[in-house]
């Protein structure tokens, strides 16, 4: 049960960053989240709303793993989607802004040791 809680916490962040990716990137919010000027977010756009669709497919099998009605294979999507969480995270860290490893790659990784044990 806590593993479900865990998991269903990293689902529902990922679908924040489905909202500011896809709706809200040249908000003030999404700006300020973001760490970019106006015009640096009208260029970039239609990238954000394409990486938003993406964090939402991955909120999407992570609620598939916690819903499943088989929980053996629920576990297993878990662990696969919570995994590509990670990686993305590792690579966004790297990449882009080392703060994605805590704010998006440490709760999924917090999440699969409790899917694991």
């Amino acid at each position: 049960m806590l593993a479900s809680v865990f998991v269903g916490i990293v689902a529902v962040e990922h679908i924040y960053i489905l909202i500011l990716e896809m709706f809200l990137w040249t908000s003030p919010r999404g700006l300020k989240a973001f760490g970019q000027t106006k015009e640096q977010a009208e260029q970039s756009k239609s990238l954000a709303a394409n990486q938003g669709l993406y964090n939402g497919f991955l909120a999407a099998g992570l609620i598939w793993g916690i819903v499943h009605p088989e929980s053996a294979i629920g576990r297993s999507i878990e662990i696969f989607f919570l995994i590509c969480v990670i990686i993305a995270a590792l690579y966004g860290g790297a990449t882009a802004k080392r703060s994605i490893w805590l704010v998006q790659g440490l709760p999924a990784v917090v999440a699969l040791l409790f899917v694991l044990l």
